[in-house]
């Protein structure tokens, strides 16, 4: 006698599959639609600085422990901020993606959000809100903060003298734009925002200058079991500027380390010096590549203390 299997027995079997994809294909595009590259074809089309630094994977790393101590958790606007809204970046923070140009920042912010709270937040701070877009009086004059979700985990902000900046994210951008890579901070900076020197360290501005010639340029983190780098890729319109550049790299660096030794030391890897110090270069066509090797405690500096 032949095994038969109950037709509610299959009728169920085949429900079961047909449920079973349409969550996994829901749960897929989800994923998809928070992924740095789809969030990336969020941000504006035209030419700006754009950082995304991935919060999750410093927080397992343990490097963004070290914040604890730079006094942030203790300023008392941060403090209210904590306790109207539930929100803390240390625990509730995964991924920031912003684009700054033109006096304006957009950011997209991936985490965990109170959404009533927020919404809550603004009203009390005098601000108001027009169904999930909320706008707010920025710290200074002239200047305002507006964000909404973009979707439940993730939060569009937009910051400039325009009182409903974030709207400008609401919709994808027809654009080339590709999503940054998968490193821990990425920095692009186009060449047009290179020649704006005073707002950086003096130790990293006759580089910055050097590079001012570039179309793009770009700088992440790199972190594994070897250790920790700043990584550069620079490309220029030509394979001839790209040796240029390098050359001029490769020189500020050689003065750098010679300056160290005439005061008889050694570069010391927790200082900016030190790190500009161990420098080096390739020159790949039109592409100047270059590594930084960077300590923890140096790392840890920086976050505490940009400037």
């Amino acid at each position: 006698m032949g095994f038969r299997l109950n037709p509610a027995v299959v009728v169920l079997l085949v429900i079961g599959v047909c449920v079973g994809s349409v969550a996994g294909l829901a749960y897929l595009r989800d994923r998809r639609a928070a992924s740095p590259a789809a969030l990336a074809r969020h941000l504006p089309a035209e030419d700006g600085v754009v950082l995304a630094i991935n919060l999750a994977e410093l927080r397992s790393a343990g490097v963004l422990a070290s914040l604890d101590g730079a006094g942030i958790g203790q300023e008392p606007e941060y403090t209210a901020f904590i306790e109207a809204t539930g929100f803390d970046y240390q625990q509730d923070l995964d991924y920031v993606l912003g684009w700054f140009g033109g006096g304006t920042t957009l950011m997209l912010l991936r985490g965990r959000f109170d959404w009533s709270r927020l919404k809550a937040y603004a009203a009390g701070q005098g601000g108001e809100c027009r169904n999930s877009l909320c706008r707010m009086s920025g710290s200074a004059a002239g200047r305002h903060l507006s964000f909404f979700p973009l979707r439940r985990d993730v939060m569009a902000m937009g910051v400039g003298a325009d009182d409903w900046a974030a709207t400008r994210l609401m919709s994808r951008q027809d654009s080339r734009r590709s999503g940054p890579p998968a490193r821990p901070v990425w920095l692009h900076v186009p060449a047009a925002s290179l020649r704006n020197l005073g707002t950086l360290p003096a130790g990293t501005r006759l580089f910055a200058q050097a590079m001012a010639g570039a179309e793009n340029v770009g700088l992440s983190l790199t972190m594994s079991e070897k250790g920790a780098a700043i990584e550069l890729d620079a490309t220029c319109p030509s394979a001839e500027e790209a040796a240029t550049l390098s050359f001029q790299l490769e020189g500020l660096t050689r003065v750098l380390r010679e300056m160290i030794a005439q005061e008889k030391q050694a570069p010391n890897p927790g200082d900016l010096s030190g790190v500009l110090a161990s420098g080096v270069f390739n020159r790949l066509d039109r592409r100047v590549v270059g590594r930084w090797p960077v300590e923890r405690e140096f790392l840890e500096g920086i976050l505490r203390d940009p400037q």
